[in-house]
C-alpha cells in the first residue's frame, strides 16, 4: 500500500493540527483569577439565553393572537406564530452563544469554507 501515511507524517499533521485548533479557541484563563466572577458571569449568561428565548416565544404567542383577533382564524394564528416564535427564539439563542454565524456574516478567508464553526 503505496498510499499510507508514515508515521513521522502523521506526528507533523497532528500537531499542525493542534495548533490550528488552539489558534482558534478562545483564550482561558489560568483558573486562579476571577473564581467568583466566573459563577455571576455564567449566570448572568444563562439570564440572557433564555431571555432571549423566551422573548421569542412571547413576540410569536403575540403576532399569533393579533392576527386571530383581527382576522378570525382562531386558533391557526396563535399556533402557526407559536412555532415561528418557537424557531426564531432558538436562533437567537444559538446567535448569542456564537454556533451559528449572524446573518450576512462572511466567511473567514483562507479555506474552502472547511472552517466553519
Amino acid at each position: 500500500m503505496a498510499n499510507q501515511d508514515r508515521p513521522d507524517d502523521l506526528e507533523r499533521r497532528r500537531r499542525d493540527l493542534e495548533t490550528a485548533l488552539a489558534s482558534k479557541m478562545p483564550d482561558k484563563p489560568d483558573g486562579s483569577a476571577g473564581k467568583a466572577q466566573g459563577g455571576m458571569a455564567g449566570f448572568g449568561n444563562a439570564l440572557r439565553l433564555s431571555s432571549e428565548f423566551i422573548a421569542g416565544v412571547a413576540v410569536g404567542a403575540g403576532l399569533g393572537w393579533f392576527i386571530d383577533r383581527m382576522a378570525g382564524t382562531s386558533p391557526w394564528g396563535l399556533i402557526i406564530f407559536l412555532l415561528l416564535g418557537f424557531g426564531a427564539g432558538v436562533l437567537n439563542v444559538l446567535r448569542s452563544a456564537g454556533q451559528i454565524a449572524e446573518f450576512g456574516a462572511k466567511p473567514p478567508a483562507g479555506g474552502k469554507g472547511s472552517d466553519r464553526k
